[in-house]
């Protein structure tokens, strides 16, 4: 393993790729998956490891710099800037497993782990490990990753379902190369087209004990570095919060430079000489601003107050979840306003607005950007009961 450096190190990664992301973008959206020869750079720039343990040659960054680096990646192409944030998150589970398996997945340069959304699959507890079946949906970097994962419902033997805390269904979720699984191409949407989100299914696939975990159970956490005191669900939150954001800030970059050079028929004033334009611009550098400001202050406070010894308290988790989901939404209004603002120009697929038009939209479709979310918070501020789940 080579010497760790700073924790400033997967932002400098970040930006000394991001020109070779930008240049392979059409191709990513003509082919709804990374390029190989992308992922080779990608791989070589170690991004896939951001969240990873050091003890896998893994970044292990903050969330605040996972952010940052984020939001660069996905200046250069939203796609993807997806990809990554999603692996990353699902590569936090390698904290809760024994380290001979964790190196057994990850120990390779090209190692990428991917699942899609929710418990929809069944394990049924047998001698040695689980008998899974299942087919799980929107698995985002499946084309290009080497093993993926299945949240599933658990049966004991004798066919009765497991209960977790407070009478839930218990949920585990499975890991599994990806050859043991049947991956159907079925990525057809409006944007964030590259990430090929696909759908996967197994069928009586025998999952050993060791390669099955419990997401986000302190009891089964083996590492005790300050990142995995936040949740899979805190950083997908925040890193995809960073895409809208990394998306919004090249979306008002592209607005400007437009400003500068065009000329709206019927006028003989430039764009940038538009008053509305003028206050536009001014009101989505402050919106983008301060969504910015208040996300990774957040993230810096809950990092403090861990290094001091701390748990993150309910009113922690409540504050990332409001200020990621605020982020996406205020993101999405620059990007919007900048794509009115450009008139003409923004409809056509050779200018910069289109695709992070579209992407920027699908990115608000996902569960971690939906409205409900600030009813959470409210709820919580209230002092009223709320859906622990997405805090």
């Amino acid at each position: 393993m080579r010497e760790r450096i700073g924790q400033a190190e997967p932002l400098a990664r970040a930006r000394s790729v991001a020109p070779a992301i930008a240049a392979a973008a059409p191709r990513i959206e003509a082919e709804s998956r990374l390029p190989a020869p992308l992922l080779e750079t990608l791989h070589a720039a170690r991004l896939f490891r951001a969240l990873l343990p050091r003890e896998l040659d893994g970044d292990e960054c903050r969330p605040s710099a996972f952010v940052e680096m984020m939001e660069v990646l996905a200046g250069a192409d939203a796609s993807t800037a997806w990809c990554i944030g999603q692996s990353s998150g699902c590569s936090m589970i390698a904290a809760s497993l024994a380290p001979d398996v964790a190196r057994a997945i990850w120990g390779p340069c090209d190692a990428a782990l991917a699942w899609g959304a929710g418990p929809q699959g069944v394990a049924r507890r047998v001698v040695g490990g689980y008998r899974v079946r299942g087919t799980w949906n929107f698995a985002s970097g499946s084309r290009h990753a080497t093993w993926l994962g299945g949240h599933c419902r658990v049966q004991e033997e004798d066919g009765a379902w497991r209960e977790g805390a407070g009478g839930a269904p218990a949920e585990r979720t499975m890991l599994f190369p990806r050859a043991a699984a049947a991956v159907e191409e079925n990525w057809q949407v409006m944007g964030l087209r590259g990430t090929g989100s696909d759908s996967y299914a197994v069928t009586d696939l025998f999952v050993p004990d060791a390669y099955t975990v419990c997401r986000d159970d302190p009891a089964e956490l083996r590492h005790d570095g300050l990142l995995y005191r936040f949740t899979t669900t805190h950083l997908y939150a925040a890193g995809f919060g960073a895409v809208a954001m990394g998306i919004a800030r090249a979306t008002l970059d592209a607005l400007r430079a437009l400003a500068a050079e065009k000329t709206p028929a019927s006028t003989t004033r430039t764009l940038r000489d538009n008053p509305v334009v003028q206050t536009q611009v001014a009101l989505a550098e402050a919106k983008l601003g301060a969504a910015r400001a208040f996300l990774l202050d957040t993230l810096r406070q809950c990092e403090a107050a861990l290094e001091s010894g701390a748990a993150l308290t309910l009113d922690q988790r409540a504050r990332i979840r409001m200020a990621a989901t605020f982020a996406t939404h205020q993101a999405r209004e620059v990007v919007d306003m900048a794509y009115h603002e450009a008139g003409a120009t923004a409809i056509f697929n050779a200018n910069p607005f289109e695709r992070r038009f579209r992407d920027m939209h699908t990115v608000c479709q996902q569960v971690q950007a939906r409205s409900a979310h600030f009813e959470t918070v409210g709820r919580h501020l209230l002092g009223l009961p709320a859906e622990l789940r997405w805090l």
